[in-house]
């Protein structure tokens, strides 16, 4: 029987060897399956590198953190030292103006693009449990008053790796006329892990004032604290010949930790847009806007300056995390005054979020389209003051 006999008989649904015998598709499927069986380690191994393609990056945000603590002593004190109390207070107060008015801008802004796009569909429900608060209890009152107690650290070598949190817990209370406690939720105050950067900041710059003040015998102290920062700069300057490599993998590893692409940009497309376009408007117009109305420079010269300091942020996700990379492209890229840097920065990473007040507006927003409720004027306005 000829080859292309042998090929009508099988209805087309064989191969012909090099040698004329005809060799069947199941053959040629058992072939590509020994072949995966063969190199599963080759397979297991891609793998495990793929899963290890962030650590570069992990090891980036440790040596960064690592520095977050004396820098943030040494650029207070050092900073503060070389100031008047009329300076450091007309200082303070400008930027204590400019972080709320940017925030409340920023979260206004949220507010209006949120509601012009309205990205929240009903029929996506499913995610409300992982995008809504998980404690519910506490008010916006009680984060304000854990603001104030985390300003002033009852133990100031705790606040190196602690801050206090108001939680919910739920209690057993006994009942007279029951043999059974009562469960009931009590609100209590509880350590979490994570540097109290607030509490820090309080004591240090009431500790730079206090050091200027003495004159000529604090300038021992000064002088410490100056080798100190040139020190922790020198250090950051040796972290960033390494941070191409740590930034471009953290930003690997976030996007190979998205599991299912398709289905995260089904759910939270719009969502993601609003919060993006926001970002965009406000960093990209109404911020140079503000540093055109006051300085009469060009933004995007300044913009140029700080891009490391951008793209350190982009890989980090993290305002206290990147200081060490603002710090140096503030003083060696733009020749920013030292004693306005070293006061301004710390404070600012740690209560000037404008992006966290626009998302947080989007978000309660958008969880309330998405559940089909509506809200009025007075409640729109309370989701805004609380993302303040």
């Amino acid at each position: 029987m000829t080859n292309h006999q042998i090929e009508k008989e099988m209805g087309g649904a064989s191969l012909v060897d090099e040698e004329g015998k005809a060799e069947p598709k199941e053959g040629l499927l058992q072939q590509h399956c020994g072949w995966f069986a063969r190199n599963l380690l080759l397979a297991l191994t891609i793998l495990d590198a793929l899963m290890l393609v962030s650590f570069p990056g992990d090891i980036l945000m440790r040596m960064l953190k690592m520095l977050i603590l004396p820098l943030i002593i040494s650029s207070l004190i050092t900073g503060l030292a070389g100031l008047d109390a009329r300076s450091s207070g007309r200082m303070g107060t400008r930027a204590m103006v400019y972080y709320m008015s940017t925030t409340i801008i920023a979260a206004v802004l949220g507010v209006i693009l949120v509601l012009g796009i309205h990205p929240g569909n009903p029929k996506l429900r499913s995610i409300q449990a992982s995008a809504g608060p998980n404690n519910q209890e506490v008010s916006s009152l009680d984060a304000f008053l854990d603001l104030i107690r985390n300003l002033f650290p009852e133990n100031l070598v705790q606040a190196c790796f602690q801050q206090v949190q108001t939680v919910v817990k739920k209690v057993s209370v006994p009942v007279s006329n029951q043999s059974e406690p009562v469960s009931v939720n009590r609100k209590k105050l509880e350590f979490k892990w994570g540097m109290n950067v607030l509490g820090l900041i309080g004591f240090f710059i009431t500790f730079g004032i206090c050091m200027g003040k003495m004159g000529e015998r604090g300038k021992i102290m000064s002088e410490f604290f100056n080798i100190l920062n040139e020190i922790i700069m020198k250090m950051v300057s040796m972290i960033m010949w390494y941070s191409p490599l740590g930034i471009a993998s953290l930003i690997c590893g976030k996007i190979a930790a998205i599991g299912d692409l398709e289905a995260v940009a089904q759910q939270l497309g719009m969502y993601m847009v609003t919060v993006i376009v926001g970002l965009i408007i406000h960093g990209g117009i109404i911020l140079p806007i503000i540093f055109f109305s006051v300085t009469r420079k060009n933004p995007f010269n300044f913009y140029s300056g700080i891009f490391q300091a951008w793209i350190t942020a982009l890989g980090t996700a993290s305002s206290a995390g990147t200081l060490p990379v603002t710090f140096r492209c503030l003083e060696e890229n733009l020749k920013i005054d030292k004693r306005v840097t070293r006061f301004v920065l710390p404070i600012g990473a740690t209560i000037n979020m404008d992006g966290t007040a626009l998302y947080e507006a989007v978000a309660a927003i958008f969880i309330a389209q998405m559940n089909g409720i509506e809200l009025d004027g007075g409640q729109i306005a309370t989701v805004r003051s609380v993302s303040v």
